[in-house]
């Protein structure tokens, strides 16, 4: 590409400078670069590869534990990784690591059954990355909550859409092995869009700064002295957010499974159309956020939410237990739980923790360190349940899981409440407490 027509695109990508049409710009672009960024990861999960097992297990569940292996080793260098990366070099990255997910997507239809399961896995490895690299962007801003609350709109919206997707190319004929670098080849030219986009976004004010802290790249000395300053807290909430991660993946990677256990064939718009509205009800919540410039009372409002969510979850089980709720109604309440504890710590939980301490810190570290765990849970409750030739019963399976796991996590969530509540008392000698925007 010539000089000229790296000037032409770059004017054509040159965000404004109103502080509205920034924040505007911004959330377009990130909503959009990591919705395209599922095109490249879910798609195949629409598919059941019901022909096929391997030593005696579900491919399908083969698939998914193999992709999320790949995820999950992915969040553990990104605990290094994303929280020392310079922001100048993070579009580009995204590029790239997505260049190597396709890859391995068109190896996937390329590499006989069953080894082409290992596909899977290299798909996985560089695709956990992401998400941190696009959040990067956003954090550290008086808006943050509202522009990474329009980011993780794009994960729960994506999930379904993704899916939908496949289940298009599926009944146009497309093999269920093409199919998911197919889907990867219709979101390709949207992602250099978006991430174009995300490139050109300014780095944060100094006003800012001033009410949530300057972000900065961590040493691995500053990682563990964070981690060490706040560990009771933060294994209790990296505990809560673990088993969160287990149920809510299994919801969205088993979805045509529960679906079908619920009495519903599962066309391809019931996964966009459930999906939508959990997205409007979690983003309307976690995105209010913004509005409290207090980082204490913010901090304590979005464990209010989380709190809140795994109530729902409760509600939503109890109510299609008693027929109070019908299968479509008990999806969109157990997505809402889900969701809004999950996405209230990509919003605000971690950002406001390191704005009211006023610790040397990104959200980076403190996302893929719960990450990490989080899917690291995740690949042992599939390879626990991988004795199953099948996924038959899935919906027994997940309405179990989800008693277990939402009731322990919310006693670990009620435990890091109490902790952060006595460790961050306003006015408490020797402790750093920012409100607004200032200590006091």
């Amino acid at each position: 590409m010539n000089r000229l027509s790296k000037l032409k695109i770059n004017a054509i990508l040159r965000p404004p400078s109103n502080q509205l049409s920034l924040s505007i710009w911004t959330v377009v672009a990130a909503f959009g670069s990591y919705f395209c960024m599922y095109g490249f990861r879910k798609p195949f999960t629409a598919a059941g590869y019901e022909e096929f097992t391997l030593m005696g297990l579900s491919y399908k569940s083969v698939l998914v534990t193999s992709q999320v292996l790949g995820y999950m080793l992915s969040k553990f260098i990104g605990i290094r990784v994303i929280s020392e990366m310079p922001p100048a070099v993070r579009g580009r990255t995204i590029l790239l690591l997505i260049g190597i997910a396709q890859s391995a997507l068109l190896f996937f239809a390329l590499v006989p059954v069953p080894w082409n399961f290992i596909c899977l896995f290299i798909n996985g490895l560089p695709l956990g990355m992401v998400f941190g690299l696009v959040l990067g962007f956003l954090e550290g801003r008086r808006a943050t909550e509202v522009l990474a609350a329009g980011l993780c709109a794009s994960f729960i919206l994506a999930d379904g859409v993704t899916k939908s997707v496949g289940s298009y190319l599926l009944i146009a004929g497309v093999n269920e092995f093409w199919m998911p670098f197919g889907a990867g080849a219709v979101f390709a030219f949207p992602l250099l869009v978006f991430v174009g986009m995300l490139s050109q976004v300014p780095s944060p004010t100094q006003n800012d700064e001033l009410h949530r802290s300057r972000r900065a790249p961590m040493s691995r000395e500053d990682r563990r002295l964070l981690f060490l300053k706040y560990a009771t807290g933060m294994t209790l909430l990296v505990g809560a957010y673990l088993l969160l991660t287990i149920l809510r993946s299994v919801r969205a990677d088993f979805a045509p499974e529960i679906w079908k256990g619920l009495g519903h064939a599962a066309p391809p718009s019931l996964f966009a159309r459930s999906e939508i509205y959990v997205m409007f009800g979690v983003v309307l919540i976690n995105g209010m956020a913004v509005f409290i410039i207090n980082n204490r009372r913010a901090f304590f409002a979005a464990m209010a939410a989380s709190v809140t969510g795994f109530c729902l979850v409760g509600l939503a089980l109890v109510g299609l237990n008693n027929t109070w709720f019908d299968g479509f109604q008990f999806m969109v309440v157990i997505g809402l739980g889900l969701y809004l504890p999950y996405v209230a710590v990509h919003t605000t939980i971690f950002e406001r923790l390191i704005a009211m301490t006023g610790e040397k810190g990104n959200i980076g570290f403190l996302m893929y360190l719960a990450d990490s765990f989080g899917y690291l849970g995740y690949v042992v409750v599939m390879l626990a349940r991988g004795g199953s030739k099948s996924n038959a019963g899935f919906l027994d399976f997940f309405i179990a899981l989800s008693w277990v796991g939402a009731g322990i996590a919310f006693i670990l969530l009620a435990g890091g409440w109490f902790y952060f509540a006595a460790r961050t008392r306003p006015g408490q000698p020797g402790k750093i407490i920012r409100g607004e925007g200032v200590a006091v």
